[in-house]
This record gives C-alpha cells, sequence and structure tokens, in this order.
C-alpha cells in the first residue's frame, strides 16, 4: 500500500480529466463499459496473485516448493495493485466527466446501460447457486459505485473550493445513479425468481451463508483474516480501492497547522471506533443469523475458510478429477462429518477433506428431502450444483454462470 501510494503521485488526474474530456460521448460510453469488464478481470487475477503471494510467505519451511519466491510475487502484486488503482481511476474521471457535462447526455447514457443489464440477466436460466453468485456480485457493484460517486463529490467540492452550495448541484445526479442501480436489482431479481420459480426465503438462506464465513472467519482455527471469505465471494478486493481513496482524499484535502494535525488525528481515531464498532455489530447480527438457520453446530466442523488458499484450490481439483466413479454415497462417510477436528496443522494439501458431504449450507429440493427423511441411517451425496458454499471464490468475482 505504501508503495502504491507514492507511485500514484507520479499519476496526474488532472491531464487525466480533459484527456478522457476530449473524447466523444459514445467513445466515453464504450470506454466506460470496458472499463467495468476489465475490473471484473483484474479483480479475478489480482486474488490469484494476492494469493500466490499470501502462500509463498506463509509457506511452512518442510514443504518449500520450487516457486520464483516471496520478493518477485511481492512486486507483482504491487504493479497488480498500482494498475487496478489506475483503472478505478479512470472509471471514477468517466464518471466525474459525465457529471460536469452540460447536456448530461453522457451520463443518461451511462445509466441507460444498468437497464441493458436486465436484459442480459433476466430472460436466462438461473438456478439458486447461480443467483447467489448474481447477488454478491451486485453487492460489490453498489458498494464499489457508492465509493466511485464519493470520489467524484470529492474532487468536484475542491475544485470549487468546498462551496457547499455547490454539493446540492451534484445531489440531483448522484440521486439518480443510486436510483437507478437499485430501481435495476430490484426488477431485475424479481423477475429472476419469477421466472425461475424460486422463492424469496432464498435470499435468507444467501445471508446465513455469509453470516456463516464471517462467524467462521472469527474461530481459533481459520484459516483467513476477518471478514475475508466474505470478501472473496463477492469478488471484492479492498486494496486497489482504498488506496485511490487516500490518495484522492490526501490531494483534496490540505492540512496547514498543528490544529489540522489534531483534527486528522480525530477523525483517524474515530474511524478506528467506527471499525470496531461496526465489527461488534456484523458479528452479533451474524451469530443471529447462524442461529436462526441451524448452523451453529456446523462452526464446529471444518471451517470452510479451507479453500481459499491456492494450494487447497488446486487440491479441491484434484479431488474432482481422482475420485472413483463408483460408490459416492460411501465415500461420503468420512471423518470429517462424524468427528469433530483436532487441532488444525498448517493445511497441508493431503489433509483437505475429500468428500462432499461437508458442506454447510444446502438448499435440497423436495425429492432429496424425501429421499433423506426415509433413510435416516445413511447419508446421501447433496448435488454439487445446491451447495452455496462450495461456490468457487476465484471466479465469483467474474460473475461466471455454469
Amino acid at each position: 500500500m505504501v508503495l502504491c501510494y507514492f507511485m500514484m503521485h507520479y499519476v496526474d488526474y488532472s491531464m487525466m480529466y480533459h484527456l478522457i474530456r476530449g473524447q466523444s460521448v459514445i467513445k466515453l460510453y464504450i470506454i466506460y463499459n470496458m472499463l467495468e469488464v476489465a475490473d471484473r478481470l483484474f479483480s479475478s487475477f489480482g486474488q490469484d496473485i494476492l494469493d500466490a503471494l499470501y502462500w509463498t510467505a506463509t509457506e511452512p519451511k518442510e514443504r518449500k516448493r520450487a516457486h520464483i519466491g516471496v520478493i518477485p510475487h511481492f512486486f507483482m502484486a504491487v504493479l497488480y495493485v498500482f494498475l487496478h488503482a489506475i483503472l478505478i481511476m479512470v472509471q471514477a474521471t468517466t464518471l466525474n466527466v459525465a457529471f460536469n457535462s452540460h447536456n448530461k447526455s453522457l451520463l443518461t447514457i451511462m445509466m441507460s446501460n444498468n437497464f441493458v443489464e436486465i436484459k442480459g440477466s433476466v430472460f436466462k436460466k438461473f438456478e439458486k447457486n447461480n443467483l447467489f453468485q448474481m447477488s454478491n456480485s451486485d453487492i460489490k457493484e453498489r458498494f464499489t459505485n457508492y465509493t466511485l460517486l464519493l470520489i467524484v463529490c470529492l474532487r468536484n467540492m475542491e475544485q470549487f473550493s468546498w462551496n457547499p452550495d455547490h454539493l446540492w448541484v451534484l445531489f440531483p445526479d448522484v440521486c439518480m445513479v443510486i436510483a437507478s442501480e437499485i430501481a435495476v436489482d430490484v426488477v431485475k431479481h424479481a423477475f429472476i425468481t419469477k421466472f425461475n420459480d424460486i422463492t424469496a426465503d432464498v435470499y435468507s438462506e444467501y445471508r446465513a451463508s455469509l453470516a456463516f464465513d464471517l462467524v467462521s472467519s472469527r474461530q481459533k482455527n481459520a484459516y483467513t483474516d476477518y471478514s475475508d471469505s466474505v470478501s472473496r465471494r463477492m469478488g471484492f478486493i479492498p486494496l486497489p480501492l482504498a488506496l485511490l481513496l487516500i490518495r484522492v482524499v490526501t490531494s483534496s484535502v490540505k492540512i496547514q497547522g498543528s490544529l489540522s494535525i489534531v483534527c486528522v488525528l480525530l477523525f483517524y481515531l474515530g474511524m478506528i471506533t467506527l471499525k470496531v464498532l461496526n465489527s461488534i455489530v456484523l458479528l452479533g447480527k451474524s451469530c443471529m443469523y447462524v442461529k436462526e438457520a441451524n448452523m451453529e453446530e456446523k462452526l464446529f466442523q471444518n471451517p470452510p475458510s479451507a479453500a481459499p488458499s491456492r494450494v487447497s484450490s488446486r487440491a479441491h481439483r484434484t479431488k474432482h478429477t481422482r475420485e472413483p466413479p463408483g460408490d459416492p454415497a460411501e465415500e461420503g462417510m468420512s471423518a470429517s462429518v462424524t468427528t469433530q477436528p483436532t487441532q488444525q496443522d498448517e493445511c497441508p494439501a493431503p489433509q483437505i477433506p475429500t468428500s462432499e458431504s461437508d458442506q454447510f449450507l444446502t438448499t435440497p429440493d423436495e425429492s432429496e428431502e424425501k429421499s433423506l427423511i426415509q433413510d435416516d441411517s445413511e447419508l446421501k451425496h447433496r448435488a454439487p450444483k445446491k451447495d452455496l458454499l462450495e461456490i468457487d471464490r476465484f471466479t465469483i468475482c467474474g460473475n461466471r454462470i455454469d
């Protein structure tokens, strides 16, 4: 973050703004669509880069492999964060140009792009897992848009010397962007659930799944940092966005004098306090949702965050390719389900569970429920497409639909 922050100082935001503003409206519309696609591709590729860096840095000494080492991975991660931050800066600059255009035609065209999303989603067949992927992608997209709008407002307020009257000029456009996002998401999800006969109760299952990820990351034997598994599900990488926000705030707000330094310090302490309070509230709500979904006993099984590393992802793929075709139900009878896990070691690849029966949140249909009631003494395999927590977290940011 520190290296990328100093590298960002060599990027001239004003020159980028005027360069983008000199383009035609249609060209900017195409550029904005290309940036959205590139953002998803960067997020997917960047997650692999960061995972490679984390695993190389924390790899056990007795399991050293023939890889390029920590230092090259570190510089690859720095280059990725810098390039992704530049991409988001261009996206924010394009949105800023749309806000400052006189006839607002570019902003109108960009907002109409959201309604094209309805055409590409509503009339396709969706399973519950696919809808879960789309919901996570929409959450990440909406949060990113809010951050871009904050950057646009900061840049405009700085140009007008923080005149509060100019904020009311930006307010209608900001409301139009937010309202169009919410309207498109409501219509899209409403008709997807209608056409695919999916009940609205499935969103409570999605919420319980995310809450379970958050609670399981707080355990002592968790393999990821707090809320890291939740951000993986949404395909959200906070480093480039945080870097750009810090760069814009420091360039927009001038700190002069001891009183300004004291105000910045108090603001920083206040943000830390808000973060702690937010974490407490989120953890409490997550525990409540997990309790309502009757998933408390599954917290003592192997945590679902055992799959984020690159090695476990590779072992997960080899598990599917090397499984014998016969007797899948008997293979489901594994010790990972019937017994409680002991102290976790450093997660070598061979110790990852090789059964499909240790899934944590499933959405069985009526036929599966009947078979489970009739055969109480035998564990049945759930269909992989029904397992919400088995969704690949490395490709979810691409919103891949199988």
